[in-house]
């Protein structure tokens, strides 16, 4: 292990780590299982920490089980994969009609596809149609962005879906 420097994204659920060089930015997939244990705990340490289920770094090293000089040797080295791997944003553009629920039925078929608000705007309705911008964060959603789309060009009321922006 002395001989990989860099920075380690660990993904928990898939037990992958991603290795940065800070030299040529080379990436490697590493299966968490074959990582010293030391280095795994810092970084579920790192995670209660950052969540707040720990406040200070004696209390998560204590519930991960890891000594308080093994976390600040890898702590600077090491980081949750999940925080390079999100931010793929959609902005949605709509045409609502202005009738109560329908916008409610909009952010429950988002969040059943599991993507993240991240901002509303909607305009006062004219005519009896309002305008509504919505951006979603994607990167955990279930489906693809074309059926979540789909779904929400069928729920009654609305008449205009359209995508705006993407990153």
């Amino acid at each position: 292990m002395s001989a990989i420097r860099g920075r380690m994204y660990i993904n928990q659920r898939q037990k992958r780590v991603r290795l940065v060089s800070p030299t040529d930015k080379e990436f490697y997939i590493v299966d968490a299982s074959i990582l010293p244990e030391a280095i795994v705990k810092t970084a579920r340490a790192k995670e209660l920490l950052a969540r707040g289920e720990a406040h200070t770094v004696h209390e998560a090293v204590s519930k991960v089980g890891l000594s308080r000089s093994a976390f600040y040797k890898y702590r600077d080295g090491i980081f949750a994969f999940h925080h390079g791997n999100k931010e793929k944003i959609v902005t949605i553009n709509l045409l609502l009609e202005h009738q109560a629920g329908v916008l409610s039925r909009l952010l429950n078929t988002v969040a059943a596809a599991q993507a993240n608000v991240l901002t509303i705007n909607q305009n006062i309705p004219l005519q009896g149609v309002a305008n509504v911008s919505i951006s979603i964060e994607i990167a955990d959603m279930l489906m693809g962005v074309e059926e979540l789309l789909e779904k929400i060009e069928e729920l009654p009321g609305v008449k205009k879906v359209e995508i705006v922006g993407q990153t």
